[in-house]
């Protein structure tokens, strides 16, 4: 028996609330997907754990693809063997916290990352 959270979204749903609420993501092969494009190896490590950070808080694993500028995020509930609203919720949560912008949503105070090649770090939508 299903819980809420593990009702399955048939494709035409999940491709609606993912244009509605996740334009940056995309249904693919029963997956959820997003990739995240980095400046470097460095700024990839720090995209990989910040979600694994959500991941571990969340109790929900998605897997990922690494390469040396990019991050590729992957939600499926495998319990359900679907897309449910697990994958949604975590899947704004990353979303929201991967491509925060510090100046922006701080007034100034937070001056974020400095465009400049030594310190470029996620290359934002």
């Amino acid at each position: 028996m299903s819980t809420p959270t593990e009702t399955v979204y048939d494709e035409a749903a999940i491709n609606q609330r993912l244009q509605a609420e996740l334009p940056h993501w995309r249904y693919e092969n029963g997956w959820i997907r997003r990739k995240y494009r980095t400046s470097g190896w460095k700024s990839t490590l720090m995209v990989v754990t910040t979600i694994g950070h959500l991941a571990e808080a969340a109790w929900h694993h998605p897997d990922l693809a690494v390469s040396y500028a990019f991050v590729e995020v992957k939600l499926v509930t495998h319990s359900a063997k679907g897309i449910t609203e697990k994958d949604f919720a975590l899947a704004r949560k990353i979303e929201e916290v991967v491509q925060w912008d510090a100046a922006a949503s701080s007034g100034g105070v937070l001056p974020g990352t400095p465009d400049e090649p030594r310190f470029r770090y996620l290359k934002h939508d």
